[in-house]
């Protein structure tokens, strides 16, 4: 039953990877890239790191991998700011939808 949850978080990480680099691939500007790929990459590490633990038992390793694991949350974030800030101060200005102007709703309509 064991080797079924590792298979299944060995799974998920997999999933989480490729949906962060569909995001890379297909959002249009650096900050939303950025967004998918730290948010994603955390997750698939995460999901790696509860297989390790999973399959390693009460064990040294559980106790090291939990440690590099609460370093791992708390360094993805402050390094895709860090990323996130160079960009704007470099310049690089959030893509932004250009979209028309609703149209005006007509009298009596909102019922």
């Amino acid at each position: 039953m064991m080797e079924v949850l590792v298979y299944i978080f060995l799974g998920l990480a997999a999933v989480f990877n490729l949906m962060g680099l569909l995001g890379i691939l297909l959002f249009p500007d650096p900050y939303t890239r950025l967004q998918a790929s730290s948010t994603c990459s955390t997750t698939a590490v995460i999901s790696v790191f509860i297989a390790v633990m999973l399959e390693a038992g009460f064990s040294a390793i559980t106790g090291k991998v939990l440690v590099i694991t609460l370093f791992f949350f708390v360094s993805s974030p402050v390094g895709a700011h860090i990323i996130a800030r160079y960009a704007w101060n470099t310049g690089i200005v959030p893509w932004r939808k250009l979209r028309k102007s609703f149209p005006k709703a007509e009298e009596g309509s909102h019922d």
